[in-house]
């Protein structure tokens, strides 16, 4: 599994959200193996710069897979929340892909 992109949307990328999102992307290694390429696209952020309440922070993934694309988004009011829920989609997406 690749990473390709990972971008910050109305926030500033710091080296903690980055090593965040590649060590929970990491646990899906071993379920990319019978596909190559595997390539994701990451984008995390808050949904607008205006918002102060609610659910603020966004993570979504797009993994690149032959023959689909797997998109897994996540809302939540915290950003490490947002990217734990988005991570366990992708899986559900994945294990699905795998028992057809």
């Amino acid at each position: 599994m690749r990473i390709i992109e990972i971008k910050a949307t109305n926030i500033v990328m710091t080296p903690a959200i980055k090593d965040y999102t590649d060590k929970r992307l990491s646990t899906l290694v071993n379920m990319c193996e019978r596909y190559s390429p595997c390539d994701v696209t990451v984008e995390v952020g808050k949904t607008s710069q205006h918002h102060h309440k609610g659910e603020v922070f966004f993570a979504e993934f797009n993994m690149v897979i032959p023959g689909a694309t797997l998109r897994a988004t996540s809302t939540k009011d915290d950003l490490y929340a947002a990217i734990d829920d988005a991570k366990d989609e992708l899986k559900r997406q994945l294990v699905d892909r795998k028992e057809r």
